[in-house]
């Protein structure tokens, strides 16, 4: 009788975990700094399963990107998208920002996008054309959610749904940023009136 113990996938594994593990792993830590051990501690896995089921460091990367650019659960998205007064959804998409940028259950600070893939693009194949990707996609959500406060007549007609789009955007990138050189959330909270007046404003 054979005895030796087959290597392979854990009976109860469960891949939406394991890659959330992941992701938690690169937020922190890097693509560079997140080492086999690290990752598959996270995961919950070891490391012949890794490679099984999701390949090398570089497939598994892709992956994790794929998972939290996919989901839909964004919580400055969500607020934006949840809240029916569209002067309160802006408001309540920066609090939701600064909510995450500081308090993260993981530690971890801000956007896996902005904090961890971003500074990745250069030079871990792939991720670049994945970032521009999900950038769009949020564009297009938030161009989206204008668009139908325009349709029910809360905006006006001529509100640059697209360019307001990029400018909340980007607004909250700057958010994250300061959150990661330490900026508190009372710090970061000042801003919000100015921040939603500069989306909000009428056309000159």
């Amino acid at each position: 009788m054979n005895d030796t113990k087959k290597v392979g996938r854990p009976k109860k594994f469960d891949r939406d975990q394991a890659l959330l593990g992941a992701i938690s792993v690169f937020w922190k830590q890097g693509y560079e700094g997140a080492s086999m051990k690290l990752l598959t501690d996270a995961m919950g896995i070891n490391s012949p399963s890794l490679y099984a089921e999701f390949g090398d460091k570089h497939a598994l990367y892709l992956e994790a990107i794929d998972r939290y650019a996919n989901n839909d659960a964004c919580a400055p998205l969500v607020a934006l998208e949840s809240e029916p007064d569209i002067g309160l959804a802006v408001r309540a998409f920066f609090e939701a920002a600064i909510d995450y940028s500081t308090h993260h259950e993981s530690g971890a600070r801000g956007c896996f996008l902005a904090s961890c893939v971003a500074t990745s693009a250069g030079h871990v194949e792939g991720t670049a054309e994945m970032l521009l990707d999900a950038i769009e996609a949020t564009d297009i959500r938030i161009t989206a959610r204008f668009d139908l406060e325009k349709a029910r007549g809360t905006l006006p007609s001529d509100f640059p749904s697209s360019d307001r789009a990029k400018l909340l955007f980007d607004l909250r990138q700057g958010l994250v940023f300061r959150a990661r050189a330490g900026l508190s959330d009372r710090q970061l909270s000042k801003d919000i009136d100015k921040n939603v007046a500069a989306v909000m404003s009428s056309i000159a």
